[in-house]
């Protein structure tokens, strides 16, 4: 096998599909824009998903790209070899141009030729159809025909091999994973299969074929245009091209791996090392996204609190003082700040912000232990409820670890088991309010959302001129069916008038009855003539600009309404502030 850096695979990866007419594309925000089904970019088809179902793509229907990505539900596992909260996910696409065959041919070539993996090193998987949807032998024809051992194709059910959609609704479809068969691991029995979590298969690529849109009631309806998506994790890539044990040894852990031995005792701490260093790195990437949000105890600002306040912990944990956290961001920023140049732009910002959260959780800490030595008074049996040590953690955000290690200090126990029962019921609440919360969105590609997609472009315009402001600029957005969620820069609250001007302003336009034109060209056209971007230079160079008559000229993906009447009426429910020197508006449409 052919070893490669980071850097390198990346480059290389990029190169291979380009010679291959696609389009290079840059990474998407790690916040998704206008899309409510999901609080970060998970994959790189997620902002692709208007494309996916049949919006025509301004670069064409060939696409690769690096999308910044990250993921929550492996927390529990990261600190083991392979899983991370960021990762890089390397993606090429196509939007109804090839599909199965030719998907899998790329995938062989890159890995076999590129990349000189030996055939026999490469195992697969494919869809072994379940009621919904048909066995896939169609992928493991092609498969047998490029040379791949019989032994090493295996058919597995929709938990392995199915992707998609990323919300309730949306593309999806059969999958066909591709491993690196680790020969210095037995087969763990007779059943032995990429489904096992011996280790023997390590994954390396996964090309999803989106020939199905799931819809509301849980059906399946086949695509008009069938697509492919596939994504293959860099690091995890790069340290199985270098014979590495962990991702932590490649050179985007190295240095920070190095600077914690140095600061603490070296070959200690593996575990709690790695979380460290990975948990800072996805808190540096959403601090230095071109639409980074701050800690906050709602949505991705929780999140974001979790991963600092978690990487702290440990660190108390390793006796490490926690102004490491500074250099190992900026390690970090050293590190991407050549690809991912807004990390370098917003440096400062990272750096200001994992300070004051150091400071604030270190305040937490301390109104914990308060709130512990009250506690004291009255356990009964000498031992701690579950009830109130969930109570401590959600409440005053004190980690259980620690009233577990204060507690065996003062010669008493705590019910974990009565701790997990209400942390679990805490995430069943949450979880079932976050699917409410997160239905629908662009990924559903209803009227109603395009016709609120609308509305926020007449929205910023509004705001400018109602407050006279042309510095005004969208810092975030979030669409369901039923309401918009428009985030901007101002430094106050907005006066009762100012509300009821743009209100005003919004619907004079719905009512004059504008049609809403979408042409495609280049970008720096698109900004010689005047066009609104929300991302600066996150574009590809070929882009839409939707013009809605005098009243608005903005890039934008789509997709959006006919003409103006579609709206009805536009009214504000609530103004209110995001963050600091960001305000926040919902608004609604009439839909009768």
């Amino acid at each position: 096998m052919l070893k490669l850096s980071v850097n390198e695979l990346r480059e290389k990866y990029i190169q291979f599909f380009v010679s291959k007419g696609h389009a290079l594309i840059p990474s998407s925000s790690l916040i998704p824009e206008n899309d409510p089904s999901a609080l970060f970019t998970t994959a790189g088809m997620h902002p692709l998903a208007p494309y996916l179902l049949g919006e025509k793509h301004p670069a064409g229907t060939r696409l690769t790209n690096v999308q910044k990505c990250l993921r929550t539900g492996d927390i529990d596992r990261v600190g083991d070899d392979s899983h991370c909260t960021f990762f890089e996910m390397l993606g090429n696409w196509s939007l109804g141009d090839y599909f199965k065959e030719e998907s899998i041919k790329y995938s062989y070539e890159f890995l076999t030729r590129e990349l000189k993996i030996p055939s026999e090193k490469i195992a697969v998987s494919c869809f072994e159809g379940d009621s919904d949807i048909p066995k896939d032998e169609e992928s493991a024809k092609i498969w047998r025909k490029l040379g791949i051992k019989e032994e090493n194709i295996y058919f597995l059910s929709k938990e392995h091999n199915w992707w998609g959609p990323v919300g309730q609704t949306g593309p999806c479809g059969p999958d066909t994973e591709i491993f690196i068969i680790d020969d210095n691991k037995e087969p763990c029995g007779p059943n032995c299969s990429p489904a096992c979590d011996c280790g023997r298969f390590l994954e390396i690529w996964n090309n999803v074929f989106m020939e199905y849109n799931k819809q509301a009631d849980g059906g399946y309806v086949p695509l008009s245009q069938k697509n492919v998506d596939t994504g293959m994790g860099l690091e995890r890539t790069a340290a199985i091209l270098n014979g590495y044990k962990s991702v932590y040894q490649t050179e985007a852990f190295a240095p920070v791996m190095r600077l914690m031995d140095q600061k603490t005792k070296k070959g200690a701490f593996i575990k709690e090392k790695r979380i460290v260093a990975d948990h800072m790195r996805a808190a540096a990437f959403i601090l230095g996204d071109e639409n980074g949000v701050s800690p906050s105890n709602v949505d991705q600002g929780y999140v974001l609190r979790r991963l600092i306040r978690r990487a702290i912990r440990y660190c108390r944990t390793m006796d490490l003082d926690t102004s490491a956290l500074i250099d190992i961001s900026n390690l970090y920023v050293d590190f991407y700040g050549g690809y991912y140049k807004e990390l370098i732009q917003n440096r400062q910002r990272i750096i200001e912000e994992l300070s004051a959260e150091t400071e604030r959780f270190n305040k937490t800490i301390a109104q914990g232990l308060k709130e512990f030595e009250k506690l004291l008074k009255y356990i009964q049996n000498n031992r701690i409820s579950g009830k109130a040590a969930f109570r401590l953690y959600d409440t005053f955000g004190f980690p259980i670890e620690m009233t577990t290690e204060l507690a065996a200090d003062h010669g008493i126990t705590v019910d974990i088991e009565g701790f997990k029962a209400a942390f679990e019921e805490h995430q069943r609440k949450s979880q079932k309010g976050a699917e409410q919360k997160f239905k629908g969105g662009l990924a559903d590609n209803t009227e109603q959302t395009a016709r609120l997609h609308t509305a926020t472009h007449l929205l910023l315009a509004a705001l400018k001129r109602a407050l006279n402001d042309d510095n005004i600029r969208q810092r975030g957005s979030n669409i369901t069916a039923e309401r918009l969620r428009f985030d901007f820069n101002f430094p106050r609250p907005l006066t009762k008038e100012e509300i009821e001007k743009v209100e005003k302003l919004v619907n004079e336009a719905i009512e004059a009855g504008v049609d809403i034109e979408c042409n495609e060209m280049s970008l720096a056209d698109a900004r010689d003539m005047g066009a609104e971007g929300v991302f600066g230079d996150k574009y590809s160079d070929q882009v839409k600009v939707y013009k809605i008559g005098d009243y608005s000229l903005e890039i934008c993906g789509g997709p959006h309404a006919k003409n103006t009447k579609e709206l009805k009426n536009f009214k504000i429910v609530k103004e209110q502030s995001s963050s600091a020197g960001v305000r926040r508006i919902k608004a609604v449409i009439d839909t009768d």
